[in-house]
């Protein structure tokens, strides 16, 4: 599996691409259309990933989809994204060669879901490198933030984490030195 990442819009969010052969799923489609669709290139998107619904990680997410007409999968809540949408469930997903589990992380927002991909996660504004998101926010809540913490510490050490900002951590990293946790 390879997986891409681009900068996007003025909060500076990591859009993934998630390859593998000539196919792709797109994490958290958050702004500047032309920047996401240069770094997809030839790639076949099959599906997009929202890990929770901040302006700032769905931004392009309609552009995204006049392009590539892709199931969405998204914890929907709050029901506030409703063309092509999975609601995703805590559970494993199988989507053409991806094989993934779903972790509800809420705390930063109430629809925040972490993808699990073998030894790879994606968690949107649940956990960056040296810190968790905001709980201060609409649909945010302190003691749910802690509560998915206490859920990802049993995960394994070597895991990468890949936030919806900043640089690429590992788990074990996150134990060590994120006062959080």
């Amino acid at each position: 599996m390879e997986i891409k990442k681009t900068v996007v819009g003025y909060l500076e969010e990591n859009c993934y691409l998630i390859k593998e052969g000539n196919k792709g799923l797109i994490v958290d489609p958050g702004d500047e259309i032309d920047k996401i669709l240069d770094m997809i290139g030839d790639t076949k998107i099959i599906g997009i990933l929202i890990t929770h619904a901040h302006f700032d990680h769905i931004g392009a997410l309609e552009e995204l989809l006049k392009v590539y007409d892709v199931p969405v999968y998204y914890h929907n809540i709050n029901n506030e994204l409703n063309k092509n949408i999975i609601d995703i469930k805590e559970q494993e997903y199988n989507i053409d060669d991806f094989k993934f589990n779903v972790i509800y992380t809420p705390g930063h927002r109430n629809d925040s879901a972490t993808y699990y991909f073998n030894d790879i996660m994606f968690t949107g504004d649940f956990l960056f490198k040296g810190s968790v998101g905001r709980t201060d926010l609409e649909y945010g809540n302190y003691n749910e933030m802690i509560s998915s913490i206490e859920l990802i510490k049993k995960y394994k050490d070597n895991i990468i984490i890949y936030p919806g900002h900043g640089e690429e951590t590992t788990l074990k990293n996150e134990k060590e030195n994120n006062l959080l946790f």
